[in-house]
This record gives C-alpha cells, structure tokens and sequence, in this order.
C-alpha cells in the first residue's frame, strides 16, 4: 500500500490514532496486526453508529490483517450493580449466547469472516482466582480511574459508583493482553479504556497496543449520538425502506458527517457536495437521496436501494398510496 493510501486510510474516518507514528511503522512492516474489537452483548442489534468502526476494520482486513473480535459474555454477567446504565443489566449465559448470535450475524454484513478470529472472555476469565484479580486491581489506583470523565462527574455530584464498575476499564485491558492485541478499535468514548489496555500490556511486558478512535456518529434526531435507547439509530437489520426513509429524515447539517463516515463516495465527490451546499448551488436532498441509496446499497444491495428509491418518491414526494 502507497504512502497515500495509508494516509486516507488514516485520516478518512477516524477521530484520534495513539501513536499514530507508531502504527503507521507497523502497518509498513509488512506484519500481520492483531486488531481488537470489543462488544457487549447485552445489545445485540448493530447500527450505523457501529458501522463507522467496523468500516474501517474491513479496510484493514483488505491489507492483510486480522480482526479478533471479542464477545464481552463475562462482563455482560454482572450488569451495573450502581444502576447508573438502563442498558447494562445481568445478564443469563443463555441471554449471552442469543445477543452474540444475533451481533455476529450483522457484524459479518461488514467485516470479512474470514478474516476475523472470535473469541469469549470466559476463555481467560472463568480461570481467574481472587488472587488474580487482586493482582489486576493493584496496578492501577483510584485517581487514575477518577479521572475519566464521566467517573469524575459522577464522583463530584455524589452519585454513586460501583466498586465493579471500576473493574470494567480493567477486564477490557486484560482482553488486549489475553489476546497480545496490536491495535484496538473504539468510538472517542472508549479512549481511557483503550489507554488503560496499552498501560497493562507495557506493565506485562508486552509491546503496547496502539489506539484507533473513530467519531460518533450523531443520529437521525441530529443532536445526540446514535443510540438504540434513544430510539435515534438506523439498524443495519432494518428493511431498505426504512433505512432509506430514515436517512431522508436526518438534518441537513449531518449529511457530509454521514457522507464520510459510512459511505465509499471519494473524498473529492464529498467535498464538491459540501462546496455545493454551502453556496446553495445544490438542493441537499439530492446529496441526501445520494446519500441514502449508497447505504442501503451497502447492506441489501444495488436493486433494492432502487426500489427503496421509488417508494420514497412516490410515497413521500407525489403522496401516492403505498
């Protein structure tokens, strides 16, 4: 790959690499890379939020390199004790099993299979004692974790945080040193997990993992990130007509952010758009029609993105019956 490959693939989509120097040296040196990816599995269905990640995991996969990916069955077993999160209760080994089935379905729409290596914590946590755990916990101190921002809000307003909530920063860490990760992949809201993985793995004698942070991407109600809680989101599963009926709803303010983020249009098409929509030569529905074709394309095909098409101009635009 040319140097200015690299560079797109650096740059298109993503938020923040930690060391971005030192990742660009592995992927230089030929070397097969082990890429992290984590999930919690108390929530099965994938949407475009997740997409702009697993994007960028399938063009790494194009050079050469694997993804493992890593089924959170032991963490999603003890739930949020602090009932901080609505969406992290306990859950059943049985509750475990169907939401990764349904997770890994759709995650493969995305990324190559055949390239990916799965694996489930309780490989290397159903091992561990109470001296194990210990041995984790003392690595790392108190401050430390309070210093990640929505700990920090918390503890200075007096809401409570669970002892286990502190332990979650440092599985995910143990994850990266269990399966000698080279590189792990996250929203910009996983970066002090990540940071703490690539600390534990240095204190383990293991060359750090390097941090590749993807944006958030904002969902249709254009204010907060996309969310299936807040009933935002666009479901990779959901029929074309919706994705493309929802894409048409999303604000106008969103398109080039959706544009670069879940789409292959080139980077110079993309800006010829953004030109275009800041001196009003174009009406951005079109760029949108653009837009919600490309992705329904993207998971049901070229056929029926067309259709989906059709049903939206003539349900929507001309008000006939569907």
């Amino acid at each position: 790959m040319t140097d200015p490959d690299l560079k797109w693939l650096l740059k298109r989509g993503v938020a923040e690499t930690i060391v971005e120097s030192e990742l660009l040296k592995l992927l230089q040196s030929g070397k097969s890379l082990r890429l992290k990816q984590g999930f919690d599995p108390s929530c099965p269905d994938i949407h475009l939020g997740h997409v702009v990640g697993l994007r960028k995991l399938h063009q790494f996969q194009q050079l050469g390199h694997c993804v493992v990916l890593i089924v959170g069955d032991w963490t999603a077993q003890i739930g949020d004790p602090s009932g901080a999160s609505a969406t992290r209760s306990m859950l059943s080994s049985e509750e475990v099993q169907a939401n990764a089935q349904t997770y890994m379905q759709q995650f493969f729409k995305v990324v190559d299979k055949d390239k990916t290596e799965v694996r489930w914590q309780s490989e290397w946590f159903s091992k561990f004692g109470l001296d194990d755990v210990i041995s984790l916990t003392s690595k790392f101190t108190v401050a430390q974790f309070l210093a990640r921002e929505d700990f920090g809000k918390r503890y200075s307003s007096g809401r409570p945080i669970a002892i286990t909530e502190l332990l979650y920063p440092l599985l995910q860490a143990y994850d990266s040193v269990a399966i000698e990760a080279d590189v792990e992949f996250g929203g910009t809201d996983q970066k002090f997990n990540c940071l703490v993985g690539r600390e534990l793995q240095q204190m383990m004698g293991q060359r750090p993992q390097q941090v590749f942070l993807v944006p958030l991407l904002i969902g249709t109600d254009g204010s907060q990130k996309m969310s299936k809680s807040l009933g935002n989101y666009i479901g990779v599963d959901d029929p074309p007509n919706e994705i493309y009926g929802k894409i048409m709803s999303i604000p106008d303010s969103l398109i080039i952010d959706y544009l670069e983020l879940v789409t292959d249009i080139p980077d110079a098409e993309i800006a010829e758009f953004k030109m275009q929509i800041a001196n009003q030569s174009i009406n951005p529905m079109s760029v949108k029609k653009r837009l919600a074709y490309e992705i329904v394309a993207q998971f049901h095909g070229a056929q029926a993105a067309g259709e989906a098409e059709k049903h939206f101009a003539s349900v929507f635009q001309k008000g006939e019956v569907p």
